[in-house]
């Protein structure tokens, strides 16, 4: 076996320990889930929508303190294509009074408005968003697991829709936990958390298939340090990058995206963990071979035309 002490960092040397804290990670979050649940929004939830209508953009924290200070609890406030209109989301049931008398609240400050209209989603259609969300998560893994599967290799396929449900239960218990809203934008980012976790998989799934393929000396658990070596440096930037924007608009984007953003935060940070130790184990723990991933050899080639010279540290047997 290769003398893994020449490397610069040996990753797989810390798999066995990366395993349990995934392991750890993923049955707290689903032990959560089970305890606690989701603190559902009103997206799933139900309830009422007040459209206002201003004369001067108002302040949207004005707006909240006064819902609040009225005994309003569960409620959101934002911008509805203007900076003048504003949209009020709440968990009350629609009654005749209801808008009107948000209306007359908001303009006893003496601000001059307007009430558009109102109205009242119920509990069924909530029902329905929870099924069709969970539903359509369970697709895109699985859409995810026959294109890596035809695009490498069946085993490359499962070592990354396993990063991807990681990702997203971690992300689930997080939530649970602290009882953050669950709505609409944080199934939005839960989409852009597998997407983004993919990316970050596809990338370092390549590079291994590639090294496979030309590094003929060396062990398995070789060739996959060697290969996330040469992309961690891809890896880190592209998180760093990502986590800048995202907290520009955690701290700035206001309330409303609040939790879109804090879902993305926590996703890549875990999936950028994920596609370095959860997916590079399973391909550890299924056995990836160089049998598994070598083109069939041409009429006439030499198998030395593929050959690349094997990195220095690797040299050392």
């Amino acid at each position: 076996m290769a003398d893994t002490q020449k490397q610069p960092f040996d990753f797989m040397g810390f798999r066995k320990i990366a395993s349990v804290f995934s392991i750890i990670l993923v049955v707290i979050s689903i032990s959560l889930l089970a305890v606690r649940g989701l603190n559902f929004g009103m997206d799933f939830t139900g309830g009422t929508s007040v459209e206002l209508e201003y004369v001067e953009a108002p302040d949207l924290d004005d707006i909240r303190n006064e819902m609040s200070g009225a005994g309003y609890e569960q409620f959101v406030v934002q911008n509805f294509g203007s900076d003048t209109t504003i949209l009020i989301r709440m968990a009350e049931a629609e009654n005749d009074q209801l808008a009107r008398e948000v209306a007359d609240l908001l303009a006893s400050t003496g601000v001059e408005l307007e009430l558009v209209g109102s109205e009242f989603v119920g509990s069924q259609v909530g029902d329905e968003l929870k099924e069709d969300s969970g539903i359509g998560l369970l697709i895109a893994l699985a859409v995810v697991l026959i294109y890596v599967g035809m695009r490498f290799q069946f085993k490359f396929g499962i070592a990354s829709v396993i990063p991807l449900a990681h990702d997203v239960t971690i992300v689930l218990g997080v939530f649970a936990l602290f009882q953050w809203t669950f709505d609409l934008t944080v199934l939005a980012a839960l989409l852009a958390v597998i997407g983004y976790s993919l990316n970050d998989t596809i990338v370092v799934a390549d590079r291994i298939r590639e090294n496979f393929r030309k590094i003929r000396v060396g062990e398995p658990w070789d060739i996959i340090n060697e290969s996330i070596h040469q992309t961690i440096t891809r890896t880190i930037n592209t998180s760093g990058t990502t986590l800048v924007v995202l907290m520009a608009l955690y701290f700035f984007g206001g309330e409303a995206i609040n939790n879109f953003a804090i879902a993305l935060i926590i996703g890549v940070v875990v999936g950028t963990y994920s596609s370095i130790y959860v997916s590079a184990n399973m391909l550890m723990v299924m056995g990836v071979s160089r049998e598994d991933l070598m083109v069939p050899t041409k009429e006439g080639a030499t198998e030395e035309a593929d050959e690349e010279q094997p990195p220095e540290w690797l040299n050392r047997m």
